[in-house]
């Protein structure tokens, strides 16, 4: 079977030209990376993808949706100091051919980055992202993984579940702790000078 070949989903042949959300299991493998982007074009749901399969990403929860905010609005203002610009997701960030993640937050330090393209993103300074309760090692571990192999200077884990901040820097090809912080503590930022989360005021927020 080719990339373009259809299946059958017992009831009707599905192509990757026709297909929704709801067909993508039918298509795992063979998804091209301009069919995952047209699809995200179509759809409202976070989307990921990995050398020909899509990953449906769960809604959000309120829980997961303070913390994210109250990330965004402290990466806000501080690189509205330094000519820089924060997204949240949905946003797509290409690790390499072939695989694309959706963060929860992206920043760069200067906002015209030529990286920061409307279809989609060549890179960022900093992302950020809060421990889906679904599958915590897609973002603790695969995650981890994927923002060090795009080079991304920086990754923030927010985990509700362990009260933790942690702070990734490169070491290499991998990252390595920068410090796992707790509520009471500040969390500093190795490559941002000045940028630092109150923890316990972040959990507080959710």
């Amino acid at each position: 079977m080719t990339a373009a070949s259809p299946q059958s989903d017992g009831l009707r042949v599905v192509t990757p030209d026709d297909c929704t959300v709801a067909d993508s299991a039918a298509l795992q493998g063979f998804w091209t990376q301009a069919q995952y982007l047209k699809l995200t074009n179509q759809s409202n749901r976070l989307l990921e993808f990995t050398d020909g399969r899509i990953e449906v990403l769960p809604i959000p929860t309120q829980e997961h949706q303070a913390l994210s905010r109250f990330l965004f609005l402290a990466l806000y203002f501080f690189a509205q100091g330094i000519g820089g610009n924060v997204f949240y997701a949905p946003l797509r960030l290409r690790i390499r051919d072939g695989k694309f993640r959706e963060p929860d937050l992206l920043l760069v330090t200067d906002a015209d980055d030529p990286r920061c393209r409307n279809d989609y993103w060549l890179g960022a300074d900093l992302v950020v992202e809060v421990v889906s309760p679904d599958n915590p090692d897609r973002d603790l571990i695969d995650k981890r993984k994927d923002y060090a192999e795009a080079g991304i200077p920086e990754y923030w884990i927010a985990n509700p579940v362990a009260g933790t901040l942690t702070v990734l820097a490169p070491s290499g090809v991998e990252y390595r702790e920068h410090g796992v912080f707790r509520s009471g503590e500040q969390a500093g930022s190795p490559s941002l000078p000045g940028f630092s989360v109150d923890v316990k005021e972040m959990f507080d927020a959710a």
